[in-house]
């Protein structure tokens, strides 16, 4: 049987993470703390007894989503993946998964990444809100008519594109969808316009952080957000995890074509609940369970 493992992103992250896995596995503690020794502070005091406000903050949750994740993934009992997929944050989870990128490198990578997205978040503020119950393509049009700045930014499942823009952008479109007959119209809890044009400078620092750091041919594919293929080929995964900076996560697309290629099974792998729910939309045939 082909399975998937797919890896969530900033989000899904929950207070008390990871605690029962550095309690009952040696080799989980020593990653854990492996991460604490390299981050400078131990991230591992607030996923396992900090509050839900102090999670968010982004240079932790980035890399407590990441070290849940991957530490779930290495320490299983049977990691035999046929193909991997990571949304947004979660594609360095399944780049490290998958062996093109070590621990260390890919958590360096996290850090790097999170603190490049929020510089360029402090440079020009922005917004997002998930939109429920309207076509994708609805949902284009009334960004297109938006008179100020708002795109799609995540194609979650059908139903359900969150869009990305300006805070007068993000207000102008709810306002549109709502008047367009969307089930709910749901803002994010984010500082930043992510996966749109107002991160663009975050993608020169994290271009420099990715042309120093080694990447090798996994031991399986990737499917990326940007283009919901796959590729093994490390020149691509990174001029795509650049990319994905700027461009809309194609998360249905990336479902799909995992299943036409012949996934007969999902694992989530990582915190939360909310690819479950994602996966079930897109496609209710396939099974889908969890590490």
């Amino acid at each position: 049987m082909k399975t998937a493992y797919l890896f969530p992103g900033q989000g899904a992250q929950f207070p008390g993470m990871g605690k029962d896995l550095y309690a009952h596995n040696p080799t989980a503690k020593m990653l854990f703390e492996k991460a604490n020794e390299l981050l400078g502070f131990r991230i591992t005091d607030i996923m396992f007894e900090g509050t839900q406000e102090a999670l968010k903050q982004t240079q932790v949750t980035q890399p407590a989503v990441f070290l849940h994740s991957v530490i779930l993934a290495q320490t299983a009992a049977s990691f035999e993946p046929a193909m991997v997929a990571g949304h947004s944050l979660g594609e360095l989870s399944a780049l490290v998964a998958s062996q093109v990128l070590t621990f260390e490198a890919g958590l360096q990578l996290v850090v790097q990444r999170a603190h490049a997205m929020q510089a360029a978040c402090e440079l020009a503020p922005g917004a997002m809100a998930a939109v429920l119950g309207l076509s994708d393509e609805k949902v284009e049009q009334v960004c297109d008519a938006v008179d100020a700045f708002v795109v799609p930014a995540n194609y979650n499942c059908p139903g359900q594109l969150v869009v990305s823009g300006s805070s007068q952008g993000i207000k102008l479109a709810c306002d549109a969808m709502e008047a367009e007959g969307s089930q709910g119209v749901i803002p994010l809890p984010v500082s930043g316009a992510f996966h749109s044009s107002l991160m663009e400078p975050a993608k020169k620092q994290l271009a420099q952080a990715i042309s120093k750091t080694k990447f090798k041919p996994g031991i399986c594919p990737i499917y990326q957000n940007v283009d919901a293929t796959p590729t093994t080929v490390p020149e691509v995964i990174q001029e795509n995890l650049i990319q994905q900076l700027t461009m809309p996560v194609q998360w249905t697309k990336t479902i799909q074509c995992m299943i036409e290629d012949g996934a007969q099974r999902f694992v989530v792998c990582g915190p939360g609940k909310v690819l479950q729910g994602l996966l079930r939309r897109i496609d209710k045939r396939v099974p889908v369970d969890t590490l």
